[in-house]
Parts: C-alpha cells; sequence; structure tokens
C-alpha cells in the first residue's frame, strides 16, 4: 500500500488557530503528516527574530495536535535539504507564498524531485506576526511606542 507522505512547515510560534487550520487541512490530503518546526536559529534568519516560544516547547506543542504523525526539527533554508531527510510527496504551504519569488522557487525546486506543492488559504485574522505586536504593546512601558 502506498503511503502518501505531507510535510507541513512552519516555526508555529505562538500557536493559534491558523496554524491547525494548516496542519488539519494538511492531514486531510494526505495518510501521514510530518510537521517540520523551523528551529530558532532558522527562524531567526527568515523572520528577522527569534520566536517567543523555544523549540522545545513549540515542538511538544506541534507533536500534540491530533493530525500530526511526526514532528521534525528543521535546521537548513533549503527545503530539498529537507525532503532529502524527510521524504515526502508532498509540502503544504500557506498561500501567501503562492506567485512569490520564494514560492516559484520552491515549486521550480520540487518539481525537479518529483513533490508537489499544495497551498491552502493564509489565516488573514489571525497571525503570530499580529499576536507579537499585541504582545510588545502590552508589555511595553507606557509612553514607550511612538505614533507610526
Amino acid at each position: 500500500m502506498v503511503h502518501r507522505v505531507g510535510y507541513a512547515p512552519g516555526v508555529y510560534d505562538l500557536f493559534h488557530v491558523g496554524h491547525l487550520n494548516i496542519l488539519r487541512h494538511a492531514r486531510s490530503q494526505c495518510d501521514y503528516l510530518v510537521a517540520g518546526v523551523v528551529s530558532d536559529e532558522m527562524a531567526a534568519l527568515a523572520k528577522g527574530h527569534t520566536p517567543v516560544i523555544p523549540l522545545p516547547e513549540r515542538l511538544e506543542i506541534v507533536r500534540s495536535v491530533r493530525y500530526v504523525d511526526a514532528a521534525f526539527v528543521e535546521t537548513v533554508p533549503d527545503k530539498v535539504e529537507t525532503w532529502q531527510q524527510v521524504r515526502f510527496d508532498v509540502i503544504f504551504k500557506g498561500d501567501d507564498w503562492r506567485g512569490t519569488e520564494k514560492g516559484l522557487r520552491l515549486e521550480r525546486d520540487f518539481a525537479e524531485v518529483g513533490v508537489e506543492v499544495v497551498y491552502f488559504p493564509y489565516t488573514v485574522h489571525t497571525s503570530s506576526t499580529q499576536l507579537r505586536r499585541v504582545l510588545d504593546v502590552l508589555v511595553s512601558p507606557p509612553g514607550a511606542l511612538s505614533a507610526p
């Protein structure tokens, strides 16, 4: 029996319903789902800041989601290099990647090794970036924030 292995990479910082939606939708399109949890160092390279939640905790949270069969710590920026370690058939990304330079590169690179790229709707109303901004406001001393 052939199993379709899916891979859903993400930082998964400040875990929210958007993360849950990606994992739920991903699991519905594969037989076995591996969630790639981006390391603190790779997150800092990609996002310009380290996650609020430390890697061991993010890994445990994602590993505990019922849609996830396995969690993998992603330590390299090259997704094809990650594929060489995990060997998935399909990779899932938010549709905020669709049509972008990084999305087109991902599609090109994975076409060469026979991996399908599937995009899911990005949860616009909730993101870790938005949550981080709210936290920054909550922990800033009064008067510390300047007008935009």
